[in-house]
């Protein structure tokens, strides 16, 4: 085997001796500095620092909400679309590219039209209750 394949296969073997070791060392890390007893408020849920009241299944959220993060992951997957078009564009010609870029954002502005359109975006009146 000569000297330059060898050479190959030790860089390969360190390079998967650094990712195995990046991988498992804040595991290991971890693993040895957490505290080992466990208390009552650890095993809690934790919601932004108040304390627990009630029960999860108490509450009850409006539909607008699940909307909304629907709308959001829309979003995420058109700029998550928008950016390899971006970083393509410059190998498409003048005119045809900018028209494709039009009618991909058009096509993607419909994930606010269409909800905008079917009233998505009004919330609905609270309830009083006295």
């Amino acid at each position: 085997m000569p000297e330059s394949q060898l050479l190959d296969y030790i860089y390969v073997f360190v390079f998967l001796l650094v990712g195995i070791c990046t991988a498992l060392g804040p595991l290991i890390l971890s693993n040895l500095v957490n505290p080992r007893s466990i208390l009552k408020t650890t095993l809690d849920p934790y919601e932004c620092g108040m304390d627990i009241f009630g029960d999860a299944r108490d509450v009850r959220f409006h539909v607008a909400y699940y909307l909304y993060a629907l709308i959001f992951v829309a979003f995420a997957v058109d700029i998550l679309f928008l950016f390899p078009v971006a970083t393509a564009y410059r190998l498409v010609s003048g005119a045809h590219g900018i028209l494709v870029l039009f009618v991909f954002v058009f096509v993607l502005s419909l994930t606010v039209v269409y909800p905008w359109a079917k009233g998505v975006f009004t919330w609905p009146k609270r309830k009083r209750i006295s």
